[in-house]
């Protein structure tokens, strides 16, 4: 038997829909709908969940044991088929941290990305120069560079397909990781971001407010409850469930306090402007 794949975000969304027909559609209880599909009550609930991955020959068995219309069948399965397909995050790149991929993974299945970053300009905004600089500044070890930059450009590219907004601290937008080049290079890079339909607010410093003490992505998903990511030194953590959904309201909280969309751009011109003659 081939090894399970990791659970992904459309596992949860695939999962939410299966426990909604389990308790709209029958008469079954968690753990009658497991013992009937031979599975173990912790396995059916992380079907539910999106906490397994979810794979077509699991829905053939519900849908049958649910006695589904043979359309709703059909739909499920091919759902759960389009899950099995892989992308990029799928292949072990060499240098490049594993929950990278599964970070790129919930990002391709979001409908919503919400990126709060209080010190860097966030991966997804990234140029170059910048990423380098950064990267170097990290200590990331010089022949992984290149492996992590190509990783982040493809994780990219997936803007202009969901709305995202990132709300970025204004002590990002005026340190020079990879030097003053890079960083107008970057600057250029967000005064231009809304020709990609892009959303950047700048927050700026001094805020009294404690949603600011650390970075996070929040990504939302239909039908299911989001996901938050968080950077840490050593890697990320995936926030989920009732602690992902706090994050909403920090979102809002974001929305509240910074600057809007205008004084964001005029912000940034501002700063582009004090560091265009800096050596």
């Amino acid at each position: 038997m081939g090894v399970r794949k990791a659970p992904r975000a459309r596992d949860r969304i695939l999962g939410a829909r299966l426990r909604a027909i389990r308790r709209e559609q029958t008469n079954l209880s968690l753990e009658q709908a497991a013992a009937l599909a031979l599975w173990s009550p912790s396995t059916m609930s992380r079907i539910e969940t999106g906490k397994r991955h979810i794979s077509s020959e699991d829905v053939a068995t519900l849908s049958t044991i649910y006695k589904l219309p043979l359309a709703q069948r059909a739909e499920l399965i091919e759902a759960a088929r389009a899950g099995d397909s892989s992308g990029w995050w799928d292949l072990a790149l060499p240098g490049v941290p594993t929950d990278m991929g599964a970070l790129a993974s919930y990002e391709a299945d979001a409908f919503r990305l919400t990126d709060w970053s209080v010190n860097l300009v966030p991966g997804l905004l990234q140029t170059y120069r910048y990423a380098v600089g950064l990267m170097r500044s990290g200590g990331v070890d010089a022949h992984d560079i290149e492996a992590r930059w190509i990783a982040r450009l493809r994780r990219q590219q997936i803007l202009g397909a969901l709305d995202y907004t990132a709300f970025i601290g204004e002590a990002a937008v005026r340190t020079p990781f990879g030097g003053w080049e890079a960083l107008r290079e970057q600057l250029r890079h967000l005064i231009h971001a809304r020709d990609r339909g892009i959303l950047v607010r700048v927050v700026p410093e001094h805020v009294p407010h404690l949603l600011v003490a650390h970075s996070w992505l929040l990504m939302e998903f239909p039908n299911t409850t989001p996901v938050v990511n968080v950077e840490a030194r050593n890697g990320s953590v995936f926030l989920l469930d009732e602690v992902a959904e706090s994050y909403v309201e920090l979102a809002r909280q974001l929305d509240r306090i910074a600057l809007s969309a205008p004084a964001s751009l005029a912000m940034l011109g501002k700063v582009f402007e004090e560091v265009t003659h800096v050596a």
